[in-house]
This record gives C-alpha cells, structure tokens and sequence, in this order.
C-alpha cells in the first residue's frame, strides 16, 4: 500500500524542519534527554540514576531491540526479532517458528546460533579526537584517516576484552559530532518462549503497518555467562496495572537510520535512484518467494522469514518513496536548506572558517551526480546485489579476511578491524544450517537481475555468467561448495592468502575472480562519494550547531535512542481510533483461514482468556524500524509494552514525523501475562516475570 501524505502535512513540516522539535519528536542520545520538553509537558524530569538505570536495562540485538526483565538476564524483545533463530533450530521434523516453544527450566532453553546481545554501558565523545585526525584532508586521505582513528579507538576501547566488550565510534548529527559507545557482549543467547507464527503475526501483510491490531509479537530469550544465567544488576520490572490512555510512556531502543537532516540532493538521489530499484526488484522477489512457499510444508518454512521481512520492508520503502514525491514535503526541506545557507553567508565576516561551508552542499551535490552515474556497477559488483546467497556472503568475508587481517589495524577495510573480527569470526563458525535449493532459487534470481540490470555484453556479466543461464552457475556453483559446513569454512579462516589460492571451492574462486574490480569501484565510491559527503556534512552540522545549538536530536544511527510521547489513538478521516484493542477483538477477526487463523491453542483456550484485557495499543513515540522489540515503559521504569510496529502514516518517519498521525504499535505488557498464563501455562516465565 502506498501511503497518501496527508492534508494537514505540510503545517507539521515547518516545524519539524525548522528543527525545533515538537513535544514527542525525536530518538534522542541518553545523553543529551530533552529534560526541558519531558518537565513542561508531563512534569516529569529523569534523573541520573534512571537515565543510567534505562540505558543497561536496555539490549541491542544488531538489527532489533530488546530489555532486561529479571535479574536472571530475561529478555524480551519481538517474536519477527528471533524468527531468524526459529527457523535456524528448526528442521523438518520440527517448526518451531510455526509450532512455538516454551522452555520450562533452564536447561531446556536452545541456544540461538547467531544471536548475540549487547548492552550500552558507556559514551564518550571522540569529536575532538576524530576531527583532530582528519583536519585539513579531504579524498581518499579523509577517508584513510577517519577509518585509522576509528580502528585505534575501538581497539583501544575493547582492550584485552573481546570476548565481552564491544566498542564502535558512532557519527552524529551527520559529522557534527563523535562518540565512542562501550558495550558489554554477551555472545551466549538461548531461546526461552515464542508463540506461534499465527499468534505473533495474526494478520500478516495486509494488518501489517494498519490498527487496528491483534498481535503477540512478542518473545522472551536468556542471556548467559560461563554457562550460567548472566545474572544483571539493571532490569525492567513488568507494571502492575500497565498503560492508561494518555499516560507517559518510554521507548527505549535502537532505531535504524533516518534521514532527516539530509540535503535536498541526499534526498533527491534517495528518492530517484535507491528507493525505485529496491522496489521493483522486491516486488519480483516477493512473487519468486510466494510461489516457492507453494511447493510444499518445508519450502513453507524456509521461505516464511524471507518473505516477511521483504514485505515488511516493501511497505516502508513505498512510504517512504510517497513521502519524498511530497511536494510540500520537498519544497519544506529546501527552504530549510536555504535558510541554513543564508546564515552561514552572513556569518563568514565575523567567523572566516564558516567560508568552508559555503561550498559544502554544492560539493555534495556533485558526490550524489558521482553516485548516480556509478550506482548500477557499484551496488551489483561491490553492493552484492549480483550475489545473494549466503555462501557468497561467507566466501567474500574468508577471502578478504585473509589479505585483511595481515595489514596494521588502522590499514583494514573497517568491516575486518581488530574489535569486529569476533563478530566476523561468529558468523563463520555458525552452526545455524544453509539450505542449497533455497539458496539456489535466490542466487539465480538475482544473477538474472544482475544481467538485466547491466546487460547481457557487460565484462562483468560475461565474466560471472560465461557461456551459461543464472540458473545454471547457481546450480553448478552451490552443488559442487562446501562452505555449508562450518568445521570447512573453519579451517578456511584459520588459513592464510596463500592458502585460499589453492582452494576450488566454487564460490572462493568467484570471489577471487572479482575481488579487484570489486575493490576498485569501493573505492572509488569512498573516495568521490562517501568520504566528500562526509567532510562536508561535517561543515553544515557544525553550521547548524551555530545555528541551532545542541537541543536537537540527531538523525537515528541504529544505536540507543530514547523516545517519549503518550497512549493516545488518533483521528482517521474524521474518525477517531481508539488507543486500544482487547482479546475479543482478535477471536472476532478470526477467520480460520491464513493469515485471520488463530493457533488451535488460542481457541481451546478462550473460555479462560479474559477477552476484555487490553491487547495491542498505540502512542505518540518517534520510532522508525530497529526499534522492532523496544520496551515500552513508563515514568517509573517498569514495563507497560513491547513495541513492535508503526502505523501507516509513520512510513515517512525516515524523513519527517507528524505528531498528529504517527503513532507506535505495542503489545500491552498485561496482553502478555494474560497470554502466558491462560494460553500458554508458562507458569515458571510468568513467575519469574512477576519477580517471584
């Protein structure tokens, strides 16, 4: 469905890009709160010991959100946010992304194969270390010395500790300012309970993104240490009587990435060349995906996981395409941009360094034309467009750690730093099973795009296709790999360049077929792309700060960021939505066909469900998508939901946010209880949730 921008727009937009942020704008850092907008607006005012309370008692799960809720390192997060690990212990005797799982002692709890946690636990700005080290450069010597200060800090930062520290410098306000986050890993994660898919996804694509909503999207892991239970000092307690219409409640995770103080060019090369080209390439891939699922009960199942995160980000890319065809949207964000330009032109008399940033969005500009005339090669050879399947994912990572790993640190290609590789290393040993058919269906589909997209004659395509179909180098490539097996990929890794020359294996070879071209158009993309729009942006944040000051929020950047707003529905084309739905409101939208079914436990269980507990709900939160799994939480730190999803008008909140509109979907914290205990009987989770 593509998101219609509404009437009333245009008056949110001045104030949003004027960037004097409404009262419930904004995924703001930990430490920089809007104390002043939470002690106006709801008289309330977090102090030290619940800002660093909040911020350990919250868990990044790379790529989704999660919190501690018990001092035995239980965590909650979103049931699509362990699909991954469902499907990965899953076989096809057994599908406990479809059947569910409960663990009622701890001995019973699966290992999540690839699944790791992290929890922020210190932030130190860098800004003047890291400008110190790029001062004066530009080109590929900016880029060389951003990414050598950044490889020292982070190793500097992990020490000794790899195996349960992490460190990453983290870009703000588009350059304007650097922080170094610390985190504590814990690389041992087990599966505690998840409902069923038809539980957690009642409704599936078409309620996806709507209310409203009946879903359990919600699951619980375990975090663990020397084979014990991780025992953590800060953890969210569940609330006693939950969320109330127009409370004040928290979200407490890790958004993705937005887009709001991009340039109008940013904006316009988003908007022309990525946005349309992942559109229409998902859209094949959801129809080659669709049909696979129909060919039997285990392509079903390796296809689920796929399938819903396509959709998912299907709809958000359309929203966001809809957003940036705004003309009021557009003709917003240039006035603002102009506004800017005029005050750094009046400034450079009085402040002669601010002349830098009179050319920078002109030097922006020309980086974005750079883009758009490469973009085709650089996203099919370096992107990995051309390759997806996960046994090129592994080759490339084997052979580009080998030449990686015997430079200096600060000399690496960033992916392959000294605190990265234990990730790297991760991902290499996992046990987590690939299945070949599977992966043939979508390497050859996108091996035909690549064809498509760089035609039939192109050297690259001649030299990855010779004289066969897509589907037949898919076929020949992953019949004849053995990188399926982790002990083979294993002894790979634990070799040197000179070894991993003489391997055959089928997709070692391709990459090292292509690797030089491959590098060759990176960096050519960091040098005239990346590393021109990140000095200037510098300028214009530094610009802005002048501006402005500080008491804006940066765009989101995939790590902690607190939110706030309040329960609260909205009014759809006159009509009011309430904040609310209950159990009933699910059996009456139960149809017993997909994707209306509920599971066979939910109907034998109904005469014990309190149908009138409050379910799903929304509020006035910013949050855009890694937020997946945040804790919804109130003034006192306790759990009053789970976040999981956005309504339709938040599609654009990569770009601007209406507080009148855009609303957070969560699970309600006593839907959970009610779940448990009268569907599930997970008697023990529910003690321990309760603090007994």
């Amino acid at each position: 469905m593509t998101a219609r921008l509404p009437s009333l727009l245009f008056a949110s937009l001045l104030s949003v890009f004027s960037l004097n942020a409404q009262a419930e704008e904004g995924m703001w850092t930990f430490d920089n709160l809007p104390v002043d907008g939470l002690k106006a607006n709801y008289q309330f005012t977090p102090d030290k010991v619940w800002v660093d309370h909040a911020m350990r008692a919250s868990v990044n799960l790379g790529g989704c959100s999660a919190s501690f809720i018990s001092p035995q390192g239980l965590i909650m997060t979103n049931h699509h946010c362990v699909a991954g690990c469902l499907q990965q212990i899953s076989s096809a005797k057994k599908n406990y992304l479809l059947d569910g799982f409960l663990a009622r002692k701890n001995e019973d709890e699966m290992r999540c194969p690839v699944t790791e946690a992290s929890r922020l636990e210190q932030i130190t700005d860098v800004t003047n270390v890291v400008n110190a080290a790029t001062k004066g450069l530009t080109g590929e010597a900016y880029k060389n010395a951003q990414n050598a200060i950044d490889a020292k800090l982070t190793a500097d930062c992990v020490g000794d500790k790899a195996a349960t520290v992490r460190c990453s410098v983290v870009t703000l306000y588009q350059g304007g300012q650097y922080h170094l986050y610390r985190y504590h890993r814990f690389s041992d994660v087990r599966l505690v309970w998840a409902p069923e898919e038809a539980a957690s996804d009642f409704g599936g694509d078409p309620d996806n993104f709507n209310y409203p909503r009946f879903g359990l999207d919600a699951s619980m892991l375990r975090a663990y240490e020397n084979g014990k239970p991780a025992m953590v000092k800060d953890f969210f307690p569940f609330s006693a009587d939950g969320a109330k219409a127009g409370d004040l409640v928290f979200t407490s995770g890790n958004p993705g990435r937005t887009n709001r103080l991009l340039t109008v060019s940013q904006l316009e090369t988003l908007r022309d060349v990525g946005l349309i080209s992942r559109i229409r390439n998902g859209y094949e891939l959801r129809g080659n995906l669709t049909q696979y699922r129909k060919l039997g009960a285990e392509q079903a199942r390796l296809g689920s996981n796929d399938l819903f995160f396509l959709e998912n980000g299907l709809k958000v890319a359309t929203g966001e395409l809809a957003a940036l065809q705004s003309p009021e949207l557009m003709t917003a964000k240039r006035r603002d941009e102009v506004s800017l330009q005029k005050f750094v032109a009046a400034s450079v008399a009085a402040k002669p360094a601010m002349k830098d940033t009179v050319g920078a969005w002109d030097a922006i500009t020309k980086a974005q034309a750079v883009y758009r005339d490469m973009a085709r090669e650089y996203n099919a050879i370096e992107g990995g467009q051309s390759f997806s399947t996960r046994y090129f994912a592994l080759a490339r990572t084997i052979v580009r750690g080998a030449d990686e790993r015997v430079k200096a640190n600060g000399d690496r290609l960033p992916e392959f730093s000294s605190a990265r590789l234990p990730l790297v290393e991760r991902q290499i040993s996992s046990p987590a099973p690939i299945y070949p058919e599977f992966e043939k269906l979508k390497l050859e589909f996108s091996l035909t795009k690549m064809r498509e997209l760089l035609g039939t004659d192109d050297p690259f395509v001649v030299k990855v296709l010779g004289k066969e179909s897509p589907e037949q180098v898919a076929k020949r490539l992953i019949d004849a790999t053995k990188l399926g097996d982790a002990a083979f990929r294993k002894s790979l890794w634990a070799g040197d360049a000179a070894a991993i020359a003489q391997s055959d294996d089928p997709f070692i070879k391709l990459v090292r077929e292509i690797d030089a071209q491959a590098r060759a158009i990176r960096k050519r993309y960091e040098n005239e792309v990346t590393a021109v729009v990140q000095k200037n942006a510098e300028l214009i944040a530094r610009a802005r700060f002048a501006q402005l000051g500080s008491k804006v929020y940066p765009d989101a950047t995939g790590t902690l960021r607190l939110s706030y707003g309040r329960a609260d529905g909205w009014l759809e084309r006159g009509k009011p939505v309430a904040p609310f739905t209950d159990f009933a409101g699910a059996f009456n939208r139960n149809t017993g066909a997909e994707p209306y079914a509920l599971p066979p436990a939910w109907l034998a269980a109904k005469d014990k469900i309190n149908l009138m507990q409050n379910y799903n709900f929304v509020s006035t939160n910013d949050i855009i998508g890694g937020n997946s799994g945040s804790p919804m939480i109130n003034r006192n730190a306790e759990i009053v939901g789970l976040a999981f999803d956005g309504n339709v008008h938040s599609h654009g909140g990569s770009f601007w946010f209406d507080p009148k509109l855009n609303r957070t979907i969560s699970v309600t914290s006593n839907g959970m209880r009610e779940a448990l205990k009268n569907i599930y009987g997970a008697t023990e989770l529910l003690a321990e949730i309760n603090g007994k």
